[in-house]
């Protein structure tokens, strides 16, 4: 468990909520880790005679907080797939969970509407059987999401793609990276309950396997490269023959005097600039950094700070999922 700058979510609200029963925080709590924040632990760290880092780990946690659990943290304990979702989730909706299971935008891509964890779409067809999933396995959950506006809805899901579309864009919000209200509100509503976030991690299973099958090609044995290949998957969509030919004469040139760790963590850096040098040039910077992000276990990425091991639970020890 590590919060610093850059950090989001329920737990840094716990963490600002603390500080300013103190008086050491005034800013808003917003569970934003910036530059007021990291002040304000500081500031407490000194008083408590703690290393001043401005970092919040298990040990200014347990003084600052006393017993309470970080309130974003019981996903932990799930399977090493659950976890990689979770982190690719919140980079694909830049949004901690377990709100990234709830990410939507609208017509920015010509995709039509992006939901859930992974973002999937209209224009691809890969939203719309998790969306007729959901009606029919559970259908009085979907009902009572839509209430009036069900009927609209399930005739959407049974028009055409190109109707699907003509709608999707009709209802683009052009002042924000989302889509009008009452729908706005409607679908989040829906990726919020229990049931549509299993019918995600269900469908999701399907990428965590493309990813291992990854991982097995290139001799990856550690959590760490199982997230960085389910990430490869979902944002990038696998590996091309040119990449993956590039990849592997880089990897023959290791060093085999290195350890097997600093060897699993070459290749792993190998994978993640080869993949994003083959990204589209106008993301190829984005790219690397999120998957070096991975790929070293921490960094920042679109302003936010990622500690895989403390916030994801994903080490470096060898995946057993």
């Amino acid at each position: 468990m590590v919060y610093r700058l850059g950090a989001v979510g329920p737990a840094v609200k716990t963490l600002q909520e603390a500080l300013a029963k103190l008086q050491l925080y005034l800013g808003p709590i917003d569970g934003n880790f910036g530059g007021g924040t990291e002040r304000a632990v500081k500031a407490y760290q000194k008083k408590q005679r703690l290393t001043v880092d401005g970092i919040v780990g298990n040990e200014t946690w347990d003084e600052l907080a006393g017993d309470q659990e970080p309130p974003d943290s019981s996903w932990l304990e799930k399977p090493l797939s659950y976890r990689c979702l979770v982190l690719t989730g919140t980079f694909e909706t830049n949004v901690p969970p377990p709100d990234c299971f709830a990410g939507i935008t609208g017509d920015f891509d010509g995709q039509g509407i992006s939901l859930g964890v992974c973002q999937w779409n209209i224009g691809q067809r890969s939203l719309q059987p998790l969306l007729l999933e959901m009606i029919q396995t559970y259908p009085a959950v979907s009902k009572n999401v839509f209430q009036d506006h069900y009927p609209e809805w399930l005739a959407w899901l049974k028009a055409s793609q190109e109707e699907q579309m003509q709608w999707v864009i009709h209802l683009k919000n052009p002042k924000q990276n989302g889509i009008n209200e009452p729908w706005q509100g409607l679908f989040k509503s829906l990726c919020r309950t229990e049931e549509f976030q299993k019918v995600q991690a269900d469908t999701a299973q399907g990428l965590f396997r493309r990813g291992m099958s990854l991982c097995k090609k290139y001799g990856i044995r550690s959590e760490r490269g199982a997230a960085l290949m389910y990430d490869i998957v979902v944002q990038n969509g696998g590996i091309g023959k040119i990449t993956d030919a590039q990849i592997i004469a880089d990897c023959k040139k290791i060093d085999s005097g290195l350890s097997s760790d600093d060897q699993e963590v070459e290749r792993l850096k190998i994978i993640a600039n080869r993949r994003a040098d083959a990204a589209n040039p106008r993301w190829v910077e984005d790219v690397r950094k999120r998957k070096l992000c991975i790929a070293l276990g921490e960094g920042i990425v679109h302003g936010r700070h990622y500690d895989l091991l403390g916030q994801y639970g994903i080490g470096f020890n060898p995946y057993s999922d």
